[in-house]
């Protein structure tokens, strides 16, 4: 009796399985055979699963100031999407034109063809004139939700250690922004854009030595030529969206890397995301979200006019618009150059040097830009914080950086209120001589004021988390001793209320770590150059600091010793570190500490 047997030959089993009858493979690819098409296609021939799967479970943690980024980011998209739109309509040419439109006042007027295609798509466009106004008011969002992004990111730390590239990236992104919108709301070539372009060849002239130059070169020649709409039509819609897209895409690659950061609070660590996984969470969110911005561009859009470029005419160079400000984002400028004095401008050896205007344009908007790029770095330096935080502070918790982002904002109002400094005049029938005399002692004066009111209301409100831990909230209900004493209950935080007025660090100056300038042989000790200034400015940046509530005070307050310190015991394992008090992780403690000890 013949029997048969058939033989695997080693290694067989990892071998391509055989067909089936329908032509596709056995068990293999299950997992694959759940997917979409077009993905298992990427997937196998550049692998995007992988990729895939790591966004996709990206979690990201949940808290409305996070959305001031994403106003930004739609607010981009719009911006996109309405000025491709337009780019079909409009011809960015200063070659004259007869106007013959719908728009009856200016028919028979000559103009640009940039002003007769801004005419055309406003009245002659079907939905030219809301897409007009949608495309401007989404710019002024873009940069109002970079501005308010950027606050957030500030005041509450965020810009520290890993994330200094991406704060630079971000501060770029604001720049850009106000370069592009001062392009855009040029291209029309109206009275108002014009005037603005003939401040900016006066901006250029005031550069020293190379401002004709400079100035010739932009313009094609002599002011207003006719190459500079053309070039800032290029600027808007190719060099300044592609470097824009490009640093976001940057901008969000980084924020996946780093992951996000986060508010304080129970179960929240520096190693750790609490939040919602970006699918399907946040995602469906992300895109509600989304058609809430454009509706409420829209209907601002429809509702509300913006650069009604009919009203002021044709640009013309003999003449100028009464009362013209330019869109909020550059009033500090503006304000800045009302408020420098005339004697800033002189001659030397037949040559003016114009430093009035050099440096309210040339030298401010730059200057601004380095300071906020530069402002974490000093901080560390300053601080000595090398250290990486994914958990964000309470601003109250930095009274300094808090005081000093209130004051560059005062800085801000008092340069925009000296932009329009004429109106003001004229409306409340005040001499513009004297509002500019205030407004120029504001500048000085109103920073270190404000300076002062906001560090001391943080460090007030730190006082009262300090004493809302110790003692608890009020109950209102008053109790009589046996021996005639009258006291208030007061009733003790819940841990998870607690974690979050006493979770932060303990901060001292560097002063206190480096030791002393001398050793114990009285021999001065090395050190680098500027380190005297560096002890000075970390001093006056935790002076006055409140520190968080330690275990012992803790104990001893409910022990009605209030502030009394307390002999280590097992009541208290972590004299002098903050309170941690999350639900369980005492007794962790506890057990901890007694493994030590034994």
């Amino acid at each position: 009796m013949m029997t048969t047997t058939s033989r695997v030959p080693q290694g067989a089993d990892r071998t391509r399985p055989e067909p089936t009858s329908g032509g596709s493979t056995s068990s293999a690819g299950t997992d694959k055979a759940t997917l979409p098409p077009p993905v298992i296609w990427s997937d196998e021939r550049v692998g995007t699963a992988k990729g895939m799967r790591f966004l996709l479970k990206k979690v990201f943690p949940d808290h409305w100031s996070f959305l001031l980024g994403e106003i930004a980011m739609y607010s981009m998209v719009i911006c996109l999407i309405t000025g491709t739109f337009l780019t079909f309509w409009y011809v960015p040419s200063m070659g004259h034109v007869t106007y013959d439109g719908s728009f009856v006042p200016l028919k028979g007027v000559g103009m640009s063809e940039a002003y007769a295609t801004t005419l055309d798509i406003s009245f002659d466009i079907k939905g030219g004139l809301l897409i007009r106004q949608l495309h401007h008011w989404a710019a002024l969002l873009f940069v109002v939700g970079i501005a308010l992004h950027m606050a957030r990111v500030f005041f509450t730390g965020a810009f520290r250690k890993p994330r200094e590239i991406n704060w630079l990236i971000g501060a770029v992104l604001s720049l850009l922004a106000i370069i592009e919108g001062f392009a855009g709301y040029s291209l029309p070539d109206d009275l108002l854009s014009g005037t603005g372009i003939r401040a900016m060849a006066g901006f250029m002239q005031s550069a020293p030595v190379i401002g004709t130059w400079m100035t010739f070169a932009v313009f094609g020649g002599p002011f207003p030529g006719e190459m500079i709409i053309p070039r800032l039509y290029i600027a808007h819609v190719l060099i300044i969206p592609a470097l824009l897209v490009g640093l976001f895409t940057a901008h969000i690659v980084l924020v996946a890397v780093h992951k996000h950061t986060q508010y304080p609070g129970p179960g929240r660590t520096d190693d750790n995301v609490v939040g919602f996984p970006l699918m399907p969470v946040y995602m469906a969110k992300a895109g509600g979200f989304f058609f809430i911005v454009f509706g409420i561009t829209a209907l601002i859009s429809a509702l509300v006019s913006i650069n009604p470029v009919w009203v002021f005419g044709p640009y013309d160079p003999t003449q100028v618009t009464a009362g013209s400000q330019p869109d909020f984002y550059m009033w500090f400028s503006d304000g800045a150059l009302r408020l420098l004095p005339g004697f800033l401008e002189f001659e030397v050896f037949g040559t003016t040097w114009s430093f009035n205007i050099f440096l309210g344009s040339l030298v401010l908007l730059p200057l601004v830009w380095v300071i906020i790029g530069a402002y974490p770095f000093v901080e560390s330096w300053v601080t000595g914080d090398k250290r990486e935080h994914h958990l964000l502070d309470r601003p109250r918790n930095a009274p300094v950086r808090t005081a000093i982002g209130a004051a560059a904002t005062a800085v801000y109002l008092v340069l925009a209120m000296a932009c329009v400094n004429d109106i003001l005049a004229i409306k409340l029938n005040l001499s513009i001589n004297d509002l500019t005399i205030l407004f120029r002692a504001l500048f000085f004066i109103a920073p270190f004021i404000v300076f002062f009111v906001v560090k001391r209301l943080c460090v007030s409100l730190q006082r009262a988390d300090r004493d809302l831990v110790l003692h608890g909230t009020e109950t209102g209900r008053v109790v009589r001793t046996p021996e005639g004493e009258f006291y208030e209950v007061h009733e003790p935080l819940d841990p998870y209320t607690r974690w979050t007025l006493v979770q932060h660090e303990a901060q001292v100056p560097i002063a206190l770590d480096d030791g002393a300038d001398v050793d114990e042989h009285g021999v001065r000790r090395p050190r680098p150059l500027g380190h005297r200034a560096r002890r000075s400015l970390s001093e006056f940046y935790f002076r006055d600091q409140v520190q968080p509530v330690t275990p012992a005070e803790l104990a001893a307050a409910h022990s009605h010793g209030e502030h009394d310190a307390l002999e280590p015991s097992e009541s208290t394992p972590q004299l002098g570190e903050p309170v941690t008090a999350v639900p369980g992780e005492r007794e962790q403690q506890r057990a901890s500490l007694g493994q030590s000890r034994d």
